[in-house]
């Protein structure tokens, strides 16, 4: 899964729904996830959902467990 998070909560994932790849747009606040929309291109997240490409950063998920750098 692909995720960038931004300013105020900001998240941005790339879902597949209904066969179609979409960019998933949420909000973080107080504790609680809000659905702000759902766009097809990177011009729709932008002018659309307002979302500044220069403010997100990829979140990387790292492998847990025995695979880990350092772990014996």
């Amino acid at each position: 899964m692909v995720k960038w998070c931004g300013l105020r909560g900001l998240e941005v994932e790339i879902i597949t729904l209904d066969t179609r790849s979409l960019y998933k747009i949420t909000q973080r606040v107080n504790g609680r996830k809000y659905l702000l929309g759902y766009s097809a291109t990177i011009d729709e997240l932008v002018h659309v959902h307002h979302v500044d490409l220069a403010d997100l950063v990829e979140v990387l998920e790292f492998p847990a467990g025995d695979h880990m750098v350092g772990s014996r």
